[in-house]
């Protein structure tokens, strides 16, 4: 049974619940709710939750650690003679698992039957044309092995979906049933709720510390296999980025961190000075109607996907940059350059600067302001003298928000810089990102045995590594000036 059907299943037994939980509540009461000891609602909120928090736990759990008993299963079923010259287990159980979505499919299309899966072989059927059908694509034919497998897939997949459908729903319908029987005018409902509410909150406010520790260990984990592929020093210190995945590569990331620090510079010395001067402008000197019009306005920016700014740098700001100023001064040719993204993606940067900083001096007091104009200062160096100061520390915050907004940027490096690796001062040259680098990597039919595909992950460590700096630095900056100024 599909996942989806199953939760739907739960949260409407458990939303009848809270309807049966409340009336059972009054009527124990002899219909009066003055007789309960919390309101009504809140026997309703205690069947709801021992109804759907316990089925949904055990479903997330179930559906978490499902393909990982299915791949332990089917793994043993795949001989090394089944793992063809140059490719690997991994890529092989790629093709049972694409090879058992096609036979889900073409069967939810009709276009074969349970029974003929059944007995299906590669002697008798065009498995490659029916699952080409069903919208699956497959570089080579299917093998008798590989199907063999999938068949067994697939069959495992559905026995331990509609087992999960069971157990989930059962143990749904026991919780159902027992806070039912709970409920009584002296059951203290509404302590029981708010516990309940309040370990929620406390799991939900784990869940952005849990995801952190997860990336992080999951990239180390990464990383350590692909240093014990390749010598951390040439890593580090090789100033060449050449995979080849045929072997014999040179994975230098030098280049690559040359590329994201000029990229990013670019961007930044573009929209940390205009997007302050618009915050300056907005907070300070524009009226209350020239403000609610030019706020919204410049906010825009930050809503238009990078996938558009990426082809704004590709077709208007890279021809350009080239035909009126790389050309003529014999510095490229091509339309593609660090300059070409980095203007971009500081326009991309301007509302995150801008915006951030304008709430930061709205916040400073007036009385900070009517001080210094008591003794005499004007408008402008109010501003440069005491406001700025004062509101320095959320300054830097929005400026190190855009610096990795910069750096963790793709599509319009992607599009506006290239994808070369190099070691250029020429700003009109073209040059490529760690990110930019990271996709390329994992992207088509690569495995995940080789350190031209593992590098994605030290590259991807090292980048959380220098947003971790970044991060450690502005904090710094923030308390040194906090304590000044406050």
């Amino acid at each position: 049974m599909n996942a989806g059907l199953v939760l739907l299943v739960v949260v409407a037994l458990a939303a009848i619940g809270f309807v049966i939980g409340r009336s059972r509540a009054i009527s124990t009461a002899g219909g009066d709710a003055r007789g309960l000891h919390s309101l009504p609602g809140y026997y309703g909120q205690t069947v709801f939750l021992f109804t759907a928090v316990p089925a949904l736990l055990v479903m997330i759990g179930w559906l978490l650690f499902q393909p990982l008993y299915i791949d332990g299963q089917i793994s043993d079923m795949i001989s090394d003679t089944d793992i063809a010259e140059g490719s690997s287990r991994s890529l092989v159980m790629s093709d049972v698992r694409r090879v058992a979505s096609g036979l889900n499919t073409a069967l939810e299309k009709g276009i074969v039957s349970e029974t003929q899966i059944a007995s299906m072989t590669t002697d008798n059927t065009d498995v490659r044309a029916m699952l080409g059908s069903a919208g699956i694509a497959l570089a080579s034919a299917v093998e008798q092995n590989i199907l063999t497998v999938a068949k067994e897939y697939r069959q495992i997949k559905g026995t331990l979906g509609l087992l999960m459908a069971g157990v989930v729903i059962l143990i749904a319908a026991a919780g159902f049933l027992v806070s039912v029987k709970r409920i009584h005018p002296d059951y203290r409902a509404r302590n029981v709720s708010e516990r309940a509410i309040k370990a929620l909150l406390i799991v939900a406010s784990l869940v952005a510390i849990l995801t952190t520790v997860g990336i992080i260990f999951s990239l180390v984990f990464e990383t350590v296999r692909f240093f014990g592929l390749y010598p951390a020093k040439d890593f580090f210190f090789s100033l060449t980025w050449n995979p080849q995945f045929s072997g014999g590569s040179d994975l230098g990331i030098f280049p690559l961190l040359w590329g994201t620090l000029y990229v990013s510079f670019v961007a930044l010395l573009f929209a940390v000075p205009i997007g302050l001067m618009v915050a300056i402008y907005l907070s300070e000197y524009a009226s209350n109607r020239v403000r609610s019009i030019v706020k919204p306005m410049v906010e825009v920016l930050a809503g238009i996907p990078t996938i558009v700014y990426g082809l704004f740098a590709l077709i208007t700001v890279g021809p350009l940059l080239r035909d009126y100023f790389a050309q003529p001064l014999g510095l490229g040719t091509s339309s593609s350059s660090v300059l070409t993204a980095g203007l971009v993606m500081g326009i991309m940067l301007i509302p995150f600067v801008s915006s951030l900083s304008d709430d930061v001096i709205n916040a400073v007091p007036q009385s900070m302001r009517d001080g210094s104009y008591g003794l005499g200062a004007t408008q402008s160096e109010t501003v440069k003298q005491v406001i700025l100061p004062a509101a320095l520390p959320g300054v830097v915050g929005a400026i190190l928000l855009a610096a990795s907004r910069a750096i963790g940027e793709t599509m319009i490096v992607v599009m506006g810089a290239g994808a070369a690796a190099k070691l250029s001062l020429n700003p009109f040259e073209a040059m490529t990102t760690i990110t930019v680098k990271i996709v390329s990597q994992l992207t088509g039919d690569t495995e995940f045995e080789s350190p031209e595909t593992l590098v994605a992950f030290a590259l991807g460590l090292s980048l959380f590594v220098i947003t971790l700096g970044l991060n450690v630095l502005a904090l710094y900056i923030v308390r040194k000036y906090r304590e000044q100024y406050e």
